[in-house]
């Protein structure tokens, strides 16, 4: 259980700025696809921009949401909920990397013509390393973070939240064997749609919690 209000209060925090970060990601890429040159065409500024900046925001949150389920954890799921954190952290590291340098280095005129690299769409070595840290390390942080929360009530919706999440994640590499980048779709909505529900769901649970050790 988590032993400190500090890291309640920590929890709580990085949770809620988790669920708004991503509420705003989700409007800012509905405006991004509404306004679509063409059903194939790339999501164009300003809005790609904000998403990018937006994933770069929401790093810290991530990972420190998953650092205070592993405080939460009891020491018997303490495996597992660090395995969450070290997974969640190759996918803050990972993603991070591959949006600040589309951010910055595809933009200069040195990079010009290394669409093969730097382009966001499939295939590309850029959108490759996102895959692999969104439907692959994501989902694996998932999946070990869900154990964390035994029992029934919330502590269950808590839990088939993770799983759900961590499934669909997953299951969006379906797109990579497939070839069809469409079908990548079905795990974006395991961690832009999924995850916040469950993480919003953590929150509550923190916040009894927290009025349960201080009454």
């Amino acid at each position: 259980m988590i032993h400190s209000r500090e890291a309640r209060l920590f929890g709580i925090g990085a949770g809620i700025g988790t669920v708004l970060l991503s509420v705003i990601y989700v409007a800012v890429l509905a405006v991004g696809l509404a306004t679509l040159a063409a059903p194939d065409a790339p999501i164009a500024d300003p809005w790609f921009t904000s998403m990018e900046i937006l994933i770069l925001l929401l790093m810290p949150f991530m990972t420190g949401f998953m650092v205070a389920v592993h405080a939460f954890a009891p020491p018997a799921k303490r495996v597992f909920s660090l395995m969450a954190v070290l997974f969640m952290a190759m996918v803050a590291m990972l993603t991070s990397i591959v949006h600040f340098a589309i951010l910055t280095l595809a933009r200069l005129p040195d990079f010009a013509g290394m669409d093969p690299v730097f382009a966001f769409r499939w295939p590309s070595v850029a959108y490759a390393l996102d895959i692999l840290a969104w439907d692959v390390f994501f989902a694996v942080s998932m999946f070990c973070a869900a154990p964390v929360f035994t029992g029934g009530g919330l502590r269950r919706a808590i839990r088939l939240a993770l799983l759900a999440s961590g499934i669909l994640s997953l299951a969006g590499l379906a797109g990579v064997a497939a070839g069809d980048m469409q079908l990548r779709n079905i795990g974006i909505i395991g961690y832009v749609g999924t995850f916040p529900i469950a993480v919003a769901l953590t929150v509550v649970l923190f916040l009894r919690t927290r009025m349960r050790a201080e009454e």
